[in-house]
């Protein structure tokens, strides 16, 4: 059976879009690092935060976490490792004796189950780097 090749157009766009959408070579190895907000590194990266100068934290991929302390400066702390989920749910909880939290500390991934929470992953911290947020106008 010939087919006219009006039936094979439709097929070829549909790979041709795919392809498109296929990612660049070395796009995995991208800087996670460079998640979120676009920041300038403002001192020496510390091992420990502590808790109670937290103000709040705002995950910015599966392995970014930015700590807003009270007063104001920034930590960056770029896990050694993807952390699953954590990027989509965009919540962790963390327990420690003391009142720091340090590199190597590990996270739970919160997610939302049937009404309560679940612990999901648990993945270490890196380094807590002081940075800025860069605004438009710098």
């Amino acid at each position: 059976m010939n087919r006219s090749p009006l039936f094979a157009a439709p097929a070829i766009a549909t790979l041709i879009a795919v392809g498109a959408c296929a990612p660049v070579e070395g796009s995995s190895r991208a800087d996670p690092a460079l998640a979120g907000p676009a920041v300038k590194v403002v001192g020496e990266a510390k091992n420990c935060i502590r808790t109670q100068a937290i103000r709040q934290s705002r995950v910015r991929s599966d392995q970014v976490i930015d700590f807003e302390m009270i007063g104001g400066q920034v930590y960056r702390s770029t896990l050694p490792n993807r952390c699953p989920r954590l990027g989509f749910e965009r919540g962790f909880s963390y327990a420690t004796s003391i009142n720091q939290l340090c590199k190597q500390d590990i996270i739970r991934v919160i997610s939302p189950v049937a009404g309560q929470l679940d612990l999901g992953a648990g993945c270490g911290l890196g380094e807590f780097v002081p940075v800025e947020y860069i605004t438009s106008d710098e």
